[in-house]
């Protein structure tokens, strides 16, 4: 439904990454990663936010169910975290093995 059937334009290209649904079923949070840069996150959680009622009957309709949770939208940066984590830590191991490489002076007599 993100790629193709939300026509607004504050939608960054998307996907969902997890969905967690309160106790009782009442509401649901969904959390969507963007591609593109922290103003692009914004724009994208705005429009979804203003898309709730129409994705909300989409998902009535497609799934044939009376009820359907109350929708809240969040950005998962979690695959930016983790490959800066990941660079970082390549970085570390880079200096370590520049650093074991050199030898150390021997002391003098």
């Amino acid at each position: 439904m993100l790629e193709g059937e939300l026509s607004d334009p504050r939608i960054a290209p998307s996907y969902v990454t997890d969905v967690v649904l309160a106790p009782g079923g009442k509401s649901a949070r969904i959390f969507v990663a963007v591609y593109g840069n922290e103003e692009e996150e914004a724009s994208t959680l705005e429009g979804l936010m203003t898309a709730r009622a129409f994705i909300r009957s989409q998902l009535r309709d497609r799934m044939g169910v009376r009820h359907v949770p109350e929708l809240t939208f969040a950005i998962d940066r979690s695959a930016k975290m983790t490959g800066r984590m990941e660079e970082l830590l390549a970085r570390t191991r880079k200096r370590e093995k520049k650093h074991a490489a050199v030898p150390e002076p021997s002391p003098k007599p």
